[in-house]
């Protein structure tokens, strides 16, 4: 706690910030209040690890800084971090936040300060939608298409930017509202930040189709005189990533593969698992191309580093970090040893733990081993007592009766409570309220239990995961308050995604005696499919109409999302046939839940 460098760097090249903290969307609703995380001041109160405490108050503070003359970032205003970076006519925004409403503050904040300088491009560094959400309040379509505005992104962008908000959505956004705790009050008993970022701005997420992607190392692109170098990093912190060095500034921009924190190899809202070896390969490859001439190195979450021999110890370290753990859990995976059973045992080196940038607040070494584990294993752990155990509510009817009933369980998990063996307790309690989840007590001590749990960790996402759970036993289900489901994101799926978002849908059983068919045509695609649904599966080809289909629709891929919701009346669709078809279909449609239960059977 000593060692306070890392708030002299959030503080350095402060220029100013919003004059009202409060962020409103056009309605007057407030998207990002940055000072309701003023009270983050002085030592940690004993409701908060005083790790994450100290890492909440960097994290916090917000504003335009300025990285060198001519690169400045805003910080603060989001859970993510947008930087500006000066050409000679105009001005390179990096990573524009995740709304509209928080992309536009930005900008205007950037313009008080360093004038209205035309933007000439946008880069996304990665396909996550915190980095690419705010574009459109920065600019407008119109100067997309007039070739004004440059959008520059990875190779793959646009494919998982749409379909990792889409395919498993309501379940990564119903987990997301856990994650970033943004049911949860912000105060020393509640929120205090996730560790990468204090929170999600809850505005309107938006897109604009790339206008140029990068796909190889080295590549360079000149934009406004300024030279840009760049270095693929794909399937790291997210599928479609790269970083870049800035020759005329002597910076190079990590993305999100570098940042102040262990990141996540598997977020707690869900995703496909992070390959920690090529992470650490990218990390080594930044570090021999450009390590020996950058100056500073700076990334879209948190505050830059400085100096060379810094900049370079930086990268090594955290280069090292997820090395290590994966050589690690590979090494003990091959003893045989589980997840569960690495993540107990590993230890970092001291040489790691001394630097601040290493401690879990968004990932942890916990979660992140059994996310190597199941990288390589799978979910199985080789017990074949473990192969086909019951699902929670039947095995914790089984547990609760075998223990004594209810009322034992409970007394069990008090008595661990008292004795602070928390992770016992919530154990128990997770049978007692799967087995009856109308109990008041049970459900009291647990949400008892999992505060106290909360209060201990360091790591932002699991306080924010702990307290939410809470949070529902005592008040009920919040259901999903973030979605990554914004018109401008389900605007850009493909004919394929649109129709693999349909199949996710089918509810099997229903349509297992279904058979159907039919033609659909878009015109502003100028292309055809033919559908079918048999044995519960929809399946699609691209081809003409034949004729032979009972019914085909031909209208546009925007008329066709309304129609899938169920609008079968308004204006652009012309159906030739049997429009029942699509009513049989429409009937075994089967969306996601934004409310299903999680801490409760």
């Amino acid at each position: 706690m000593s060692d306070t460098a890392d708030f002299s760097a959030v503080e350095r090249g402060f220029l100013g910030t919003l004059d009202d903290p409060a962020i409103r969307n056009a309605d007057g609703d407030v998207v990002w209040d940055a000072s309701t995380y003023d009270f983050l001041e002085g030592d940690a109160p004993t409701s908060v690890n005083p790790s994450l405490w100290r890492q909440g108050k960097l994290v916090a503070r917000h504003g335009l800084f300025e990285v060198v003359p001519g690169l400045y970032q805003i910080r603060g205003l989001d859970l993510s971090v947008t930087s500006f970076i000066e050409g000679d006519t105009g001005v390179i925004v990096l990573d524009p936040l995740l709304t509209k409403e928080t992309g536009a503050a930005a900008l205007a904040l950037y313009r008080k300060h360093r004038g209205d300088r035309p933007i000439r491009a946008f880069i996304h560094t990665h396909s996550h939608i915190d980095h690419f959400g705010g574009v459109q309040g920065m600019a407008t379509q119109d100067e997309i298409d007039s070739g004004a505005i440059e959008i520059i992104v990875p190779e793959g962008f646009l494919e998982h930017a749409v379909s990792e908000n889409v395919y498993a959505g309501t379940a990564m956004s119903r987990r997301s509202g856990y994650m970033y705790g943004a049911s949860l009050a912000r105060g020393p008993k509640g929120q205090v930040g996730a560790g990468l970022g204090q929170t999600t701005s809850t505005g309107e997420a938006t897109l604009y189709v790339p206008t140029l992607e990068i796909g190889a190392t080295g590549q360079t692109h000149t934009i406004d005189g300024v030279e840009f170098e760049f270095q693929m990093a794909p399937g790291t912190e997210a599928p479609s990533e790269m970083h870049f060095y800035i020759p005329r500034y002597r910076a190079l921009c990590m993305a999100e593969n570098a940042t102040h924190t262990l990141h996540n190899l598997l977020t707690l809202r869900g995703a496909v698992v992070r390959d920690p070896h090529v992470w650490s390969h990218y990390l080594t490859e930044a570090l021999e191309r450009y390590g020996d001439k950058t100056d500073v190195v700076f990334a879209s979450h948190h505050w830059p580093t400085w100096g060379n021999e810094d900049v370079k110890h930086f990268l090594g370290v955290q280069r090292d970090l997820y090395g290590y753990l994966h050589d690690q859990t590979l090494r003990m995976l091959n003893q045989g040893l589980n997840g569960a059973e690495i993540a107990e045992v590993i230890e970092l080196p001291p040489a790691l733990t001394q630097n601040w940038s290493t401690h879990g607040y968004y990932g942890s070494v916990s979660h992140n081993v059994k996310a190597i584990y199941q990288r390589y294993m799978g979910w199985f752990d080789g017990n074949p007592a473990r192969l086909w155990p019951h699902p929670p509510k039947p095995l914790a009817e089984r547990y609760v009766a075998a223990i004594g009933g209810v009322d034992r369980v409970v007394e069990l998990a008090q008595d661990a409570y008292e004795q602070g063996d928390f992770r016992w307790a919530a154990t128990l309690l997770d049978h007692a309220v799967f087995a009856e989840p109308d109990n008041a007590d049970a459900k009291a001590l647990y949400a008892d239990t999992l505060e106290q749990l909360g209060y201990g960790a360091e790591n932002g996402t699991w306080r924010n995961f702990f307290l939410s759970g809470a949070t529902e036993l005592r008040e009920g289900n919040f259901g999903t308050p973030l979605t990554a489901n914004a018109p401008a994101i389900i605007a850009q799926l493909t004919p394929e995604q649109l129709l693999d978002a349909i199949a996710i849908t089918v509810n099997g059983p229903r349509a297992w005696d279904l058979d159907l068919a039919f033609d659909i045509t878009l015109t502003d695609l100028h292309r055809s499919f033919h559908v079918t649904l048999r044995n519960g599966v929809l399946i699609y080809v691209e081809r003409a109409p034949d004729g032979t289909a009972p019914l085909h629709i031909t209208t546009t891929k925007q008329r066709l999302l309304a129609l899938i919701t169920g609008d079968t009346q308004s204006e652009g669709l012309t159906v030739d046939g049997d429009l029942a078809v699509l009513s049989q279909l429409t009937a075994v449609l089967d969306p996601g839940d934004p409310g299903f239960n999680i801490v409760l059977p």
